[in-house]
């Protein structure tokens, strides 16, 4: 019995549980993404006009931009409660639009909704938090695939939930609101305590390779079945009972990564002895830590010209100088700020170049990405397309295996070759550029073209960007920094998408539509030209962004040096 006891506990605090947990929750968490299926039901229901609804978009935006609070709590505060206060917020949010939607409470001001709204959608901030904090804390030696697979989750979160309702056959539109409501709070609730940074894990494991592949398998599995049964949903006319398989096989497909941890823990023939080995190596490690940090300050200014043998001979001896000195206790540590590498406040960060070029490089890139996802649906009507929500569930997937693509794809840049990750940020974006270019040129099949590279391209950036914020600014505040960069998107989307995509599009529309223009008209644009302007700026700025990527690139190669550099083979 005490054996089966151990297991038990060592089952619950096994870092690969907290992983799969995290999964769990944002496999829920990305109720900004199902803005799309719920507005409808709204507008029908409560008798709003389109502006109205776009309201209650700016809303939901809002909602899920602004996560400072979320950041900073999971900074003082158990992981726990990070996700409690987000779930009561969904809850909460959510289900006011749902009494209100089904008529049980009478029908609340506008404003009042886009409250609901705001608050449900901004318990999105404190899931995705959560979730990565501990991530990148419980595996700091594998951020790129961490942040990678719990982002992408999250960006499929919308087909996940969509496709639960599905199963249900609820009598009334509404019942989706539902739902959002309820389908989070059970989940999250039920695996709140299980996640957080469990400890003793900054060295790799000789098991995380297989399990990382494990899980990418399983990603690629989970991205082909959705894309199966949502061609299959719109090409065949399914019975209830199919739509009930189906979406258990999605959640057995969900579920299955639990295995990991089970065989991990219960089936491995690591011995225990190993691992108290690997963490009395890391407390040492944790001890040099500081000590090595001094070697950046201390090296004389011409070591950097010196010839690589030459300098690696300096920087040892130095090393060894204040190894000695510090067992002597004659080594006392210089308190200045901290160093790129080490932990930064959100502050802190604010005043480094690095970072701000990071974040407007984000919003160039980022921006314009998500201004193509908003404007996805006009885009498809103005080429005649009469199934735009294939392109959305299309541009969904795509966006999933972006974010696990350019988690996996960033870490073989920065183990295989010491490179700074950010490399990889200015690779995904010139490839924004050229397809974008590509659509604005009216080149054969753009919409195809622009659906898949812009949906993986605008998901890589969120595997690659917190993964490099951690890497240059540390895990201590990783909360607040995280949520201060995802303030790019909507940022960037409410210029490029508000403004010039929706002032164009109007623009051309007018043109089109000049002998038959009334007061009030909603007018529809056609033609490529509604959007090819908008496409060739967007271009521009994703050529803009690209260069500042390259500065941080080369801003950063000794830092990436100086992390990565020993773990080459």
């Amino acid at each position: 019995m005490t054996g089966i006891q151990k297991k038990a506990k060592t089952f619950v605090n096994n870092r690969w549980l907290v992983f799969v947990a995290s999964m769990w929750v944002q496999s829920c968490s990305g109720i900004g993404y199902m803005y799309g299926s719920i507005s409808p039901v709204i507008k029908s229901t409560m008798g709003y006009n389109q502006r109205q609804i776009a309201m209650l978009g700016v809303a939901k935006d809002i909602g899920d931009a602004i996560g400072f609070i979320a950041g900073s709590l999971s900074e003082i505060s158990p992981i726990w409660v990070v996700l409690f206060i987000g779930v009561a917020q969904n809850f909460f949010g959510y289900g006011l639009v749902w009494l209100t939607v089904n008529q049980t409470l009478p029908q609340l001001p506008l404003w009042v909704l886009c409250v609901c709204i705001f608050v449900g959608t901004n318990g999105e901030t404190y899931f995705n938090t959560g979730s990565l904090v501990s991530g990148v804390q419980n595996f700091p030696k594998s951020r790129g695939p961490v942040v990678g697979i719990l982002k992408g989750f999250a960006g499929l979160s919308g087909a996940i939930l969509t496709q639960v309702y599905t199963m249900f056959n609820f009598p009334d539109e509404a019942s989706i609101i539902f739902v959002v409501a309820v389908g989070p709070t059970i989940v999250i609730t039920a695996v709140m305590f299980l996640i957080r940074p469990v400890g003793g894990h900054k060295q790799a494991r000789p098991s995380d390779n297989m399990s990382f592949l494990a899980l990418y398998g399983v990603c690629l599995i989970l991205a082909a079945y959705l894309l199966a049964v949502l061609i299959l949903q719109d090409i065949v006319d399914l019975n209830q009972t199919v739509l009930t398989m189906l979406t258990i096989g999605l959640v057995i497909l969900v579920v299955v990564p639990v295995a990991i941890p089970i065989t991990l823990v219960f089936f491995s023939p690591k011995s225990r002895l190993e691992e108290s080995i690997l963490n009395k190596e890391e407390i040492n490690r944790d001890k040099m830590e500081v000590i090595f940090s001094e070697v950046e300050d201390e090296a004389p200014s011409g070591t950097d010209s010196l010839p690589n043998d030459e300098r690696e001979k300096r920087i040892s001896q130095l090393q060894s100088r204040l190894m000695h000195a510090a067992a002597d206790g004659a080594l006392k540590i210089k308190k200045k700020g901290p160093r790129r590498g080490e932990d930064f406040t959100l502050m802190q960060a604010l005043v480094k170049a690095d970072f701000l070029l990071m974040f407007f490089s984000l919003v160039l890139a980022s921006g314009s990405g998500l201004t193509v996802i908003d404007n996805l649906g006009q885009m498809c009507e103005s080429l005649g397309y009469e199934n735009p929500h294939i392109f959305v569930s299309m541009i969904s997937i795509w966006n999933f295996l972006g974010r696990v693509g350019g988690g996996y794809f960033s870490e073989l840049v920065v183990r295989k070759y010491a490179y700074p990750r950010p490399v990889a940020m200015a690779a995904v974006q010139i490839v924004m550029a050229c397809s974008l270019f590509y659509y604005a040129v009216s080149g054969p099949a753009a919409i195809y073209v622009v659906s898949v590279v812009m949906g993986s391209c605008y998901g890589a950036h969120w595997a690659i960007v917190p993964s490099a914020a951690s890497e240059l600014f540390g895990l201590k505040s990783f909360g607040a920094l995280y949520n201060f960069l995802t303030l790019a998107s909507p940022a960037g989307s409410l210029v490029f998408s508000g403004v010039i995509a929706s002032g164009i599009y109007d623009y051309e529309a007018k043109i089109q539509n000049r002998h038959n223009v009334t007061d009030g008209d909603a007018l529809t644009c056609y033609g490529t030209i509604c959007y090819s302007i908008t496409c060739g700026i967007l271009s521009v700025l994703c050529l803009m962004a690209f260069f500042l990527s390259m500065i941080v690139v080369y801003r950063t190669k000794r830092v990436y040096s100086q992390l990565y550099g020993s773990s080459r083979t």
